[in-house]
């Protein structure tokens, strides 16, 4: 694939990462799967750092859907919950003190007790000089986003003849928030997997079979060249 160069002037604001390959880089080393997502966060802190640096804003990335906690072994599910609570004391707590702020993206009813204490946590963190915005998609799909903004502006008693896109945005999880311009998957897979499904509607998508532990600053420069050497018509 031939890019150009990177440019300072054409910098994503805000890029989406479905970060994919975790387990399969812990089987390929005869590792416990929860071992590939241990490696896969401290990639995602890496990649957060790297990002702000370039001058993007905003980092939104798919950690756990709605179909990864029905589906998935019970015991994964546990390991990946236990993952987050320790991953917050050990590194997003150290994240928000350099300026990061966390947001968690999805339906949090139902979750474990320790989790729901733990965003509670985030939620409560004032951050006084924000560098840059991470958005982590915890129980989150696309398909349940949009049939819960469409309840609530039903609940809101809104006229169907006044619903448009500005109101229903004002529904979703992102409300408030740009547009992804980017979305990298990583891990060889060609498709969303019910990430982002309206938010992503113009975004260009940025597939490589590198697995998300084995994405790196190069790798991250590289999707942003790819991502500058495309042109944005957004239908026109």
């Amino acid at each position: 694939m031939k890019v150009n160069r990177l440019t300072n002037d054409n910098i994503p604001h805000h890029i989406a990462i479905i970060m994919d390959g975790n387990r399969r880089w812990a089987r390929a080393r005869g590792l416990p799967d929860i071992k590939g997502h241990e490696a896969g966060a401290d990639t995602l802190e890496k990649i957060v750092e790297e990002a702000e640096k370039m001058g993007v804003k905003t980092i939104t990335v798919y950690a756990l859907s709605t179909e990864n906690i029905k589906e998935r072994a019970k015991r994964e599910v546990l390991g990946l919950f236990n993952l987050m609570r320790i991953g917050y004391h050990n590194k997003l707590k150290k994240m928000m003190q350099k300026g990061v702020k966390v947001t968690i993206l999805g339906e949090l009813e139902g979750l474990p007790q320790t989790i729901t204490a733990v965003i509670d946590q985030i939620k409560k963190t004032y951050i006084k000089s924000e560098a840059i915005k991470l958005n982590i998609a915890l129980n989150y799909g696309g398909k349940r986003e949009l049939l819960e903004a469409i309840k609530d502006v039903v609940k809101a008693g809104v006229n169907i003849d006044k619903i448009n896109e500005t109101i229903i945005e004002k529904h979703l999880y992102t409300n408030g928030q740009p547009d992804p311009e980017l979305v990298i998957r990583t891990g060889g897979r060609v498709r969303l997997s019910n990430f982002l499904l309206w938010q992503t509607a113009y975004s260009e998508l940025y597939f490589t079979k590198v697995l998300w532990p084995d994405f790196n600053e190069k790798e991250l420069k590289k999707a942003i060249q790819w991502y500058q050497a495309q042109k944005r018509n957004f239908g026109k």
